[in-house]
């Protein structure tokens, strides 16, 4: 069964150089990593998932982590070689690899590119050495630009993410950074606004009333509609609340997530999502690496738990993930999914408030609606 939606995996790498403060990722520094005996684990649930879904045209492949870029190319060959090996591929086979822009990893490029990644994804966060400190980035704004360099005159997709709302920012101050971004963007941004998670450095600083100067709400919000003004006269439309692309440029493997695709998560605290003859499954692992790596092991199996999505909740995920996107959600596969549509009432009034725009069979968040979605989605699963 091919899904609707697409179809793609996702590999978590868990390891890092460092714990940048605002990260609440599954990410771990650890002083020796054994390559080899990852890569059994890797294969091992290639393999498996295989099995399970056979037959089934895969779309995307998704190295995440954590810093990717610090796995051995080596190691990216011998996966996306079981890959080729276990599925058929769509004729838009992407392959994404997220990579930390120091100069280390970036002489790793040319090695990821014969292995087969067609895409890269830096985390490049700021354009200036000071905010990169205060973020915990061990990179200067100098070497982010030579790797960034080095990508893109090796692969013809890249993207970068910066981090705006930063400490001390000013609106003219992000204005002119992101500018210098465009200046610099080949097909995709990702630009998120800084948020305190609690259980991070930050978190527990903020907490203490130790993290100063993050600038006020209405100068965050004032941040957010720079960047759709800024990105959209570039020709880099907002095609999610946080992503922006040239036509055709967007990231097809996370447009998997957000239009309720099928994929398959590998990798310690990998989700997954996959639908069969018996409905559609959640699957999550474990979060430490160790636990996961010999789970898989001793068990030939990395998953820790399964269980069944309901349609009802198939329909409330769906929407949630599929009204981030500026082509927003079907009315009818809610409906299918819900076993009743939306509330004619809450669209009408979203729609004459200027939150939303309703058509027969979609409806899609406005440029106003989209910072304020979660009130929205309140109001539709009222």
């Amino acid at each position: 069964m091919q899904p609707e939606g697409g179809f793609g995996l996702y590999l978590h790498w868990p390891f890092c150089q460092s714990k940048c403060p605002y990260c609440d990722f599954n990410s771990h520094v650890s002083a020796h990593i054994d390559q080899d005996r990852w890569q059994r684990a890797y294969l091992s649930e290639i393999r498996r998932y295989g099995e399970i879904t056979r037959g089934r045209h895969l779309d995307t492949v998704f190295f995440g982590g954590g810093t990717p870029s610090l796995m051995n190319p080596d190691l990216v060959h011998a996966i996306l070689e079981e890959i080729r090996l276990t599925w058929p591929l769509s004729n838009s086979f992407e392959v994404t690899l997220e990579a930390n822009p120091g100069s280390v990893e970036a002489g790793r490029f040319a090695g990821y590119r014969d292995a087969g990644v067609n895409r890269i994804s830096m985390g490049i966060q700021a354009l200036n050495d000071p905010d990169l400190k205060r973020l915990g980035r061990l990179h200067s704004v100098a070497e982010a630009l030579a790797a960034y360099d080095t990508a893109r005159n090796l692969f013809d997709r890249v993207s970068f993410d910066l981090i705006y709302a930063r400490q001390d920012q000013r609106i003219e101050d992000w204005r002119r950074e992101l500018n210098q971004a465009l200046d610099m963007a080949i097909d995709h941004l990702s630009l998120y606004q800084l948020t305190i998670e609690d259980g991070t450095a930050f978190g527990d600083r903020h907490a203490r009333g130790g993290l100063r100067g993050l600038p006020p709400d209405d100068d965050a919000a004032a941040m957010y509609f720079v960047t759709q003004e800024l990105c959209e006269a570039a020709g880099m439309g907002g095609y999610e609340i946080s992503n922006y692309a040239r036509d055709m440029a967007e990231s097809r493997h996370n447009l998997i997530y957000w239009r309720g695709g099928d994929y398959i998560g590998i990798g310690p605290g990998a989700h997954g999502r996959l639908t069969d003859a018996s409905g559609r499954h959640a699957t999550e692992t474990a979060l430490a690496p160790l636990t996961w790596l010999i789970q898989v092991e001793t068990t030939g199996t990395g998953t820790a738990s399964t269980e069944v999505i309901t349609p009802a909740d198939q329909a409330v995920e769906y929407l949630m993930m599929s009204l981030r996107l500026r082509e927003g959600s079907s009315r009818s596969r809610f409906e299918a999914l819900n076993g009743a549509g939306l509330p004619e009432g809450a669209l009408a009034w979203l729609q004459d408030d200027g939150f939303l725009t309703v058509t027969k069979d979609r409806i899609a968040a406005t440029d106003q609606g989209r910072p304020v979605l979660n009130a929205i989605l309140r109001e539709l699963l009222a």
